[in-house]
């Protein structure tokens, strides 16, 4: 079998396990069980379509991670991981959907034989990819008493991005860069939404100067019109018509790292609606990256835009963040800071987020919004895509 090939220096990956153990022995807890697909890439490098079934990293306070999934997915981990044979375990076939046996009833086998059973388990409790099911059958196997809720301890640490990391996200800003200029070229009255989505797929996974691109975490989101009023709807087989606002919500991926980017494009003359929505948020966005740097609050930035929205009567009730960078579907977001009053997350260089910036109101909807890099001194946007309601005849 051809060398595994991991995106990181084995430098980076063995800082990222003494990262976590540090937090583990913080937490109390002597094994991690990772079940979070994003987490166990961070660990290990492993990347396959293969979370619709029971997978995690094992990683004790001594010795290599340890990768456990299905056989047929063993190839997959020694292709993308660092990690020596020994250290890549699988459960049979016979156990993949069976409603006679469970993965996890394998697992605690092979946890026993690696001495990871032992002391307390660290679980990620409040996670797509932990089944109540595994859990279940964990704590009745091992004692409920051993069991700590580490949900978001591993995103966390990944939040400060390395310079290798940031590279990525520069190389899916320029992907998402280029993905929304084909959008402006592509989009006409008449034209089919799915028409329209093709051709978005198309641009994302075509990559841009020889670099490809991946599939997103998250559906790219197209509605038009009224449905604008709705902020997570994707796309149909209607035609998309004159005198009417269309927002493009779609991310550019390179090696599992995301660059989320928002705009919209009207196609006709701009009502006064979206005008004033355009000015409202230009304006707030441009408050909110003002306070954009270390040692400022994700609060600094929510309050500073939510408080230009109300002087023009605009309330926004969602938060207008939140982390961005390595993920898997269904989210991209890494699910730790958010934008928003009372979140008092410190900023520091090499944090991530989505500024996001959409409005739905009540019959329309308008998006613009940057992902952002804070650096030593402020900030960067890791896309380059004009900031203003595209207009089309």
């Amino acid at each position: 079998m051809p060398a595994a090939q991991p995106n990181f220096s084995q430098s980076e990956y063995d800082d990222r396990v003494r990262r976590t153990r540090e937090a583990m022995q913080k937490a109390g807890v002597d094994v991690l069980i990772a079940s979070d697909p994003s987490n166990m890439n961070w660990l290990t490098g492993y990347d396959g379509w293969s979370s619709y079934v029971p997978q995690c990293v094992l990683l004790g306070l001594e010795g290599d991670p340890v990768w456990y999934g299905r056989k047929m997915d063993a190839p997959g981990a020694r292709l993308t991981t660092w990690l020596p044979d020994s250290q890549i375990h699988y459960y049979p076939e016979s156990y993949v959907q069976s409603g006679e046996r469970h993965p996890y009833d394998h697992l605690l086998g092979v946890m026993q034989g690696l001495g990871l059973d032992k002391g307390r388990i660290g679980v990620e409790m409040d996670n797509y990819f932990y089944s109540a099911k595994q859990d279940m059958l964990l704590r009745g196997a091992l004692g409920d008493e051993r069991f700590v809720d580490v949900t978001g301890m591993v995103n966390w640490l990944r939040g400060v991005k390395s310079a290798q990391e940031i590279e990525y996200m520069r190389i899916a800003g320029k992907i998402v860069s280029a993905a929304h200029k084909r959008m402006y070229e592509v989009v006409r009255p008449g034209i089919r939404k799915n028409e329209v989505a093709g051709e978005l797929f198309h641009a994302l996974t075509a990559g841009v100067e020889g670099y490809s691109g991946d599939y997103s975490a998250f559906m790219p989101i197209i509605p038009s019109g009224a449905d604008c009023s709705a902020p997570h709807l994707t796309w149909d087989d209607k035609p998309m018509k004159a005198d009417e606002g269309t927002f493009f919500e779609f991310a550019g991926t390179y090696k599992r790292y995301h660059v989320p980017l928002c705009r919209t494009i009207y196609l006709g003359k701009p009502t006064q609606a979206f005008l004033d929505a355009e000015k409202a948020t230009l304006e707030g966005m441009e408050a909110g990256l003002a306070l954009a740097k270390p040692g400022a609050l994700c609060e600094d930035i929510a309050n500073a835009y939510l408080g230009i929205l109300a002087k023009y009567g605009i309330k926004k009730t969602s938060r207008s963040g939140y982390a961005v960078g390595l993920s898997y579907p269904p989210d991209w977001g890494e699910r730790t800071l958010s934008i928003r009053p009372g979140d008092k997350t410190e900023l520091k260089p090499g944090m991530t987020f989505h500024f996001m910036t959409g409005l739905w109101l009540q019959d329309m909807g308008f998006e613009c919004t940057e992902t952002v890099l804070i650096t030593e001194t402020g900030y960067e946007l890791l896309a380059d895509v004009p900031r203003q309601l595209f207009v089309k005849d």
